[in-house]
């Protein structure tokens, strides 16, 4: 069985590395990670990406850019997308919604709605 890939997109170089571990704490995934919206893009084409965790708020191309730009994209408009991000008004949540992310989790979250999450998009 393939090893499942997930990107984790976020600015936060000690927020990647706490969702590094609890994602590795989970089981068998394989992890790439970026910095911004830039860089998740560069590593799509050369990556086999098959689900995206992102913050909204990044340098370069942000969180929504990404997903509108993901939504867009036939080669990648099927990766499942969850937002990570501390802006948790209702008008936040159903704007990252309607541009196509699956899941909306507000910081700071649990490792039990990463767990489920993972389950649900990668079972």
């Amino acid at each position: 069985m393939n090893r499942k890939t997930i990107l984790i997109t976020d600015d936060s170089t000690a927020l990647r590395t706490m969702l590094v571990s609890i994602i590795e704490s989970l089981g068998d995934f394989r992890i790439v990670e970026a910095a911004n919206g830039f860089e998740a893009l560069r590593l799509l084409p050369r990556e086999q990406v098959d689900l995206i965790f992102t913050d909204i708020n990044m340098p370069d191309i942000n969180g929504l850019e990404l997903i509108s730009y993901l939504r867009n994209n036939p080669n990648y408009r099927h990766i499942p997308v969850v937002i990570l991000s501390t802006e948790g008004s209702q008008s936040d949540i159903e704007k990252g919604r309607s541009l196509g992310a699956n899941e909306y989790i507000v910081k700071p979250f649990n490792s039990a709605d990463l767990k489920n999450i993972i389950h649900k998009y990668l079972d």
